[in-house]
């Protein structure tokens, strides 16, 4: 494969969004190829110190506009310091989080403008977006009974129903924006048959470069 290709998955946490991330690293290494795995906010040592910030369940002052610019520039250091190196390698970078999680986070959940989102982030990630972005769908009641024996939780797992609903809410208008690139799987099957579903979504990317 002569370029690089980004595959992001979103979802609300507990969609089991980790473990099919690695089942397909796991599943593109037998098959030949070098995949990199990243989350977001985080993925470089600045990511990371921002992930700390803007998840810290103590910063409940933090306004929504900060919010979001905290997470795009995550997202930009991801971009300059590991993302762009990792394609032009012809690397398979996955992402645990893109930018239609602040889309569905940030202009959704708390109400910012949607095209001031989008503008940012994409200037953000220098308009490189994703081959595929599978969204991984369960409903906020079942990630809040998934996460129930979590032992911490961060600030936006701490917001009420209401929040996590306009978030679910908003990454069903995201499929409906992105029908071409964003892919709904149903959270609620088997891992193994999720697997079988993603890997199968990749094959065909696979083949067509």
């Amino acid at each position: 494969m002569a370029k690089g290709i980004i595959i992001s998955f979103e979802g609300t946490d507990g969609s089991g969004k980790t473990t099919q991330i690695k089942a397909l690293s796991e599943y593109l290494a037998k098959k030949g190829y070098q995949s990199e795995m990243l989350r977001e906010p985080g993925g470089t040592k600045i990511g990371e110190e921002i992930r700390s910030i803007v998840l810290n369940k103590y910063n409940t002052e933090m306004a929504s506009l900060t919010e979001m610019l905290l997470y795009a520039s995550s997202r930009a250091q991801m971009m300059e310091e590991k993302v762009e190196p990792l394609l032009k390698e012809g690397r398979i970078v996955i992402l645990d989080r893109f930018f239609d999680s602040s889309l569905a986070y940030q202009a959704f959940g708390r109400d910012l403008d949607f095209d001031a989102v989008l503008s940012i982030n994409l200037a953000a990630v220098k308009n490189i977006i994703p081959k595929i972005t599978f969204f991984i769908d369960i409903t906020p009641e079942q990630s809040l009974k998934r996460r129930q024996n979590a032992s911490e939780t961060d600030r936006l797992e701490n917001e009420d129903m209401s929040f996590h609903y306009k978030v679910y809410e908003g990454y069903k208008k995201l499929l409906e924006k992105f029908p071409d690139r964003i892919v709904r799987i149903d959270g609620t099957k088997e891992a193994k048959e999720i697997t079988k579903e993603i890997t199968s979504y990749v094959d065909n990317i696979l083949k067509e470069d």
